[in-house]
């Protein structure tokens, strides 16, 4: 019987006309987390980025890496929260499928499966997480994070 685990993404990104990848978040269904910043061109960002995702980025040293770093270090991340045969790699904007996608250069791992869930997260659960615990939308783990406590299944 073939198993599958739930890994919620989230990515912060530069613009929706010419989207260069920020951050990217992870959630697993299992509780680990995974975070990570790349390198982007600042001079391509909006103004809303400029002022709402990157006062929130870390620019801390572990979280920072190029994006072959990145490649290699979600590999790793993957491999350690692989609990199932597959892993259904839940997203809710476009965007961030293609961002992922574009990490491996078109090809991911195999053994993910790509669901959009938008029409499953529960906005109130999602303002919710965002309240009770603190933490500003628009940085892409808290914004994982979010994801995987709003996600309601449809019956």
């Amino acid at each position: 019987m073939e198993t599958r685990q739930l890994v919620f993404l989230d990515t912060e990104f530069t613009s929706f006309k010419s989207p260069c990848l920020i951050s990217i978040g992870l959630a697993a269904s299992t509780g680990e987390d995974f975070y990570a910043e790349v390198p982007f061109p600042i001079a391509s960002i909006t103004p809303f980025v400029r002022e709402v995702v990157v006062p929130l980025l870390d620019h801390e040293i572990e979280t920072s890496c190029t994006t072959d770093e990145l490649h290699v270090r979600i590999l790793n991340w993957l491999t350690v929260v692989k609990a199932a045969n597959k892993i259904v790699l839940c997203f809710d904007s476009e965007y961030d499928e293609k961002l992922f996608r574009g990490i491996f250069d078109g090809y991911p791992p195999s053994y993910l499966i790509f669901r959009n869930v938008d029409r499953n997260i529960n906005e109130l659960l999602r303002y919710d997480f965002h309240t009770k615990n603190g933490l500003p939308e628009h940085h892409a783990l808290n914004d994982a994070q979010a994801m995987r406590y709003a996600f309601r299944e449809s019956l």
